[in-house]
């Protein structure tokens, strides 16, 4: 193999079956089950392609126009995964075999968060906090050198000044600016969120929101409180839901959905596309409840868009993204319609009511996830920024100051995720309430069950990764991504009255 001038059909050859790899081993670790590749091979054959000669070709090559920049970037991802890939491998070990007891009860790490949301009370979530504590502290040097050898690359091989200008770079994302706009969303929604979230925890634990830590959001924030109200074949309503709009998941052959509950599964659902757009997983574990239903939903989101894209695309397109945040809006676009009023009335059989009263608290929830993902990127900026990602200082300060729980400075590391993939989420939930509201606009509250809406939604998909989400927007007649929408949605529900 060759380790320079590469020809542009190489390139994405080469990129190709390097994602492929990197998708399926991820995919089999989620599934819990063996991978074919281990991280000793799974770059095995490509040493002379993923080299800083080729990467110094790669500049001159492809810096300038957005295909070909994103051939630059995609390559910069398998460097860097090859180069931390034997840290994180010692890390996901560790990790794998922590666990906390509580009242004789072993809870593994990846257990944590079900734990919380259907299987503890607030004694027992205390201890596990007390516990995960001393587990944090342990795994803490594992995640710190994984950390450290991804910065040191980016600085010392590939020449970015640091984190902030690698990814600024990537996604063409002015941080600084977000930063701004961040605060000021969270200063706006201030007296409306922490009044609606006072009351709910009082009414929920019989105790002030400063006495709760981020356990306790999990179990409160996943509805477990109404779960006696759920549907029993509300999961296989929205599965048939689609035949709607002739999207039948029975037939689909592109879509894979596994629903088990394999115990060496995660349990956190999540989609794997493998290649777009005939290879896609959706792996779902279901735990009972509300939860699953918005679940299901997100991740069927990002598997229909992702199997609906345009085969005429070019690879890039179809197969590239530099940022998240447009998948994830149509993500939330199917998660939040599973939970609106006219779907769980006329899809689910949900008495009108009760509906609305779900509602009211789904978009509760929503807001104090906005905020969590909105205070985690402040945080992770400013941690970036100082160099100091090891304390977690900050990140408790500034998650307990915009969500009103209580965040371990301990757990910060374990709940940090690459490239500021908390701004992906807040830009996608703006993106998402832009193109609900252009939905209702069009084809009123009922637009799930229009053909005119479906249609839309499909012509969305099938544009695939051609514009990143800003781009999507203005070309859709959208118009510019902002905060507009989602804070209409917001304070149009009275949710801190008549509860």
């Amino acid at each position: 193999m060759k380790n320079y001038d590469y020809s542009i059909e190489e390139i994405e050859n080469i990129l190709f079956h390097l994602n492929y790899r990197w998708k399926l081993h991820s995919l089999c670790f989620w599934k819990g089950g063996p991978s074919p590749f281990s991280s000793e091979t799974l770059y095995e054959g490509f040493e002379d392609f993923l080299s800083l000669r080729t990467y110094r070709s790669l500049v001159n090559l492809l810096a300038d126009e957005a295909g070909e920049r994103k051939l630059y970037f995609n390559f910069i991802e398998h460097f860097l995964q090859r180069e931390v890939m034997p840290y994180e491998a010692e890390l996901r070990t560790w990790m794998k075999g922590a666990a906390a007891y509580v009242k004789g009860q072993k809870i593994y790490f990846r257990e944590i968060i079900p734990y919380c949301q259907k299987g503890s009370t607030r004694e027992e979530r205390l201890v596990l906090q007390k516990e995960t504590r001393a587990l944090c502290r342990f795994l803490r040097p594992f995640a710190v050198t994984f950390w450290e050898i991804l910065l040191e690359t980016l600085r010392d091989s590939l020449g970015f000044r640091d984190y902030l200008s690698y990814c600024g770079a990537k996604k063409e994302i002015d941080y600084n600016y977000y930063y701004d706009k961040i605060k000021e969303i969270m200063v706006e929604t201030d007296e409306l969120y922490f009044e609606a979230m006072e009351q709910w925890a009082r009414e929920r634990y019989k105790t002030g929101l400063k006495e709760l830590t981020r356990f306790d959001a999990i179990n409160l924030l996943s509805l477990t409180e109404f779960d006696h109200l759920f549907p029993a074949k509300a999961l296989e309503s929205l599965k048939s839901f689609f035949t709607k709009w002739d999207l039948d998941l029975g037939e689909n052959p592109s879509i894979t959905l596994e629903m088990d509950n394999d115990p060496e599964k995660s349990p956190q659902a999540i989609c794997f596309v493998l290649q777009t757009p005939d290879e896609i997983y959706v792996l779902v574990k279901p735990q009972g409840g509300w939860i699953d239903l918005e679940g299901l939903g997100h991740e069927l989101g990002h598997a229909l868009f992702a199997a609906s894209i345009s085969p005429d695309l070019p690879f890039v397109h179809q197969e590239i993204s530099m940022e998240n945040a447009l998948s994830e809006a149509f993500a939330f676009l199917i998660q939040n319609m599973t939970m609106t009023v006219p779907f769980m009335v006329e899809q689910l059989g949900v008495n009108e009511e009760i509906a609305v009263m779900l509602h009211k608290y789904k978009v509760l929830r929503d807001l104090s996830v906005f905020r969590r993902y909105g205070a985690r990127f402040l945080s992770e900026v400013d941690m970036f920024q100082s160099e100091d990602f090891a304390t977690g200082q900050r990140y408790s300060e500034l998650m307990q100051r915009y969500t009103g729980f209580f965040y371990q400075p301990e757990a910060c590391l374990f709940d940090l995720v690459p490239e500021f993939y908390s701004l992906d989420y807040v830009m996608a939930w703006m993106a998402e309430a832009a193109m609900e509201q252009e939905l209702q606009n069009q084809f009123g509250q009922r637009w799930m069950f229009s053909k005119g809406a479906s249609d839309l939604i499909k012509a969305w998909w099938a544009e695939g990764y051609k514009n990143e989400v800003n781009g999507f927007m203005v070309s859709n007649g959208l118009g510019n991504l902002s905060p507009e929408h989602i804070l209409s949605r917001w304070e149009k529900i009275p949710i801190s009255k008549d509860r």
